[in-house]
């Protein structure tokens, strides 16, 4: 029963915490698999982390004297310790860009029931001339559709608080619980504090809005180049280029990416390693175009393709040919000196007596 005796209700909340300890982690490992779940199939978001724990029971208690009980008592109002913990099991979703915030959000409205929400990030924005620390709280617990479900049942009756914040607002948050004071100091003071976080704020616009330019140039590249094939000389086919808005352009890592994936359809090429690879390339030939990288691979990759098949077979280690490998190749028989570097040694020798042998 709820009462204003606090030492009664401190044993209280012990002996509940103590009892129930077993139950209570398993039901944070438990949500904690179903968010990381939820939102690894959900939709293509980026997450840093998704991390849990459970409120050591002394911190509780001295949560609760701190943030409830002075004006629990001055208004005479019963209560009990663990209804007033709601952040008990924690959760905390660590995710790129603010934009996706909102996404985990809704992902997370259609499988819990939110209790409560505080949306930190309204709350610093609405202000003028106010900084801090950004974020989506919410209180939650799981929804109709599974209470029923053996493997939740015995959680039903456990709330849980989730963070939602971005990797720069959760970088804030690790640095403004380091600066013990921010409030009754010198305006001096203070506005370099307000600085900082405004940096941080900055900082994650910008992370957002570098990721929506990136999408913009690689959209470009694809209304830029035409959606059909044409047969060369050597029976290789190749995306056509535009030539009235893209056949001069430099050569950049969206513009490879297009391109490649033209040539190897079924391979997932990752992020850094098209970066990484352009930026080969282009330091060996800094004026190299699009359309002229269209054309290397479209004259060569049938040879190289060629030579593929024979390296694979007589391989008695089973060594494969990636695609990377492959337009290396492409590149080196297009000109030999210079992309020289782009094979080793033995590689080159391997493939000049093959080329010898089969002109």
């Amino acid at each position: 029963m709820p009462s204003l005796d606090f030492e009664k209700e401190k044993n209280d909340f012990r002996d509940y915490y103590s009892s129930n300890i077993k139950l209570l982690e398993g039901a944070t490992d438990s949500f904690k698999t179903l968010i990381s779940t939820l939102i690894n199939f959900s939709e293509d978001i980026p997450i840093s982390r998704i991390e849990s724990r459970l409120k050591d029971k002394e911190e509780c208690i001295r949560k609760f004297n701190v943030k409830y009980r002075k004006k629990l008592e001055s208004s005479s109002t019963d209560y009990i310790i663990k209804d007033k913990i709601t952040d008990l099991i924690g959760i905390r979703v660590v995710c790129l860009y603010e934009d996706d915030i909102e996404k985990i959000k809704n992902i997370l409205a259609d499988h819990f029931s939110i209790i409560d929400e505080t949306d930190k990030i309204s709350q610093v924005e609405s202000t003028e001339d106010s900084f801090g620390y950004k974020g989506l709280h919410l209180d939650l617990k799981i929804g109709e559709q599974r209470r029923e479900l053996p493997e939740y049942k015995k959680f039903t009756n456990f709330n849980f608080e989730i963070q939602i914040r971005t990797i720069t607002q959760d970088s804030w948050s690790v640095l403004d619980h380091k600066i013990k004071y921010k409030k009754s100091i010198p305006s001096s003071l203070k506005r370099r504090i307000n600085t900082l976080a405004a940096l941080f704020e900055l900082a994650d616009r910008e992370f957002k809005e570098i990721k929506l330019a990136t999408e913009e140039e690689i959209a470009k590249v694809e209304r830029e180049e035409i959606e059909v094939s044409e047969t060369t000389k050597n029976g290789s086919t190749g995306p056509t280029e535009n030539t009235k808005s893209s056949s001069n352009g430099r050569l950049n890592a969206f513009g490879f990416l297009k391109i490649v994936k033209h040539f190897f359809k079924d391979y997932d090429f990752e992020d850094y390693k098209v970066d990484g690879f352009t930026q080969e390339i282009v330091a060996v030939d800094p004026n190299i175009t699009r359309s002229d990288f269209n054309e290397y691979m479209k004259d060569n990759i049938s040879k190289v393709k060629q030579y593929k098949s024979f390296f694979e077979k007589a391989s008695e280690s089973n060594e494969k040919l990636n695609p990377f490998t492959i337009i290396r190749h492409c590149l080196y028989l297009h000109n030999k000196e210079k992309y020289s570097s782009f094979l080793t040694k033995v590689s080159k020798e391997a493939f000049d007596q093959w080329l010898m042998k089969n002109s």
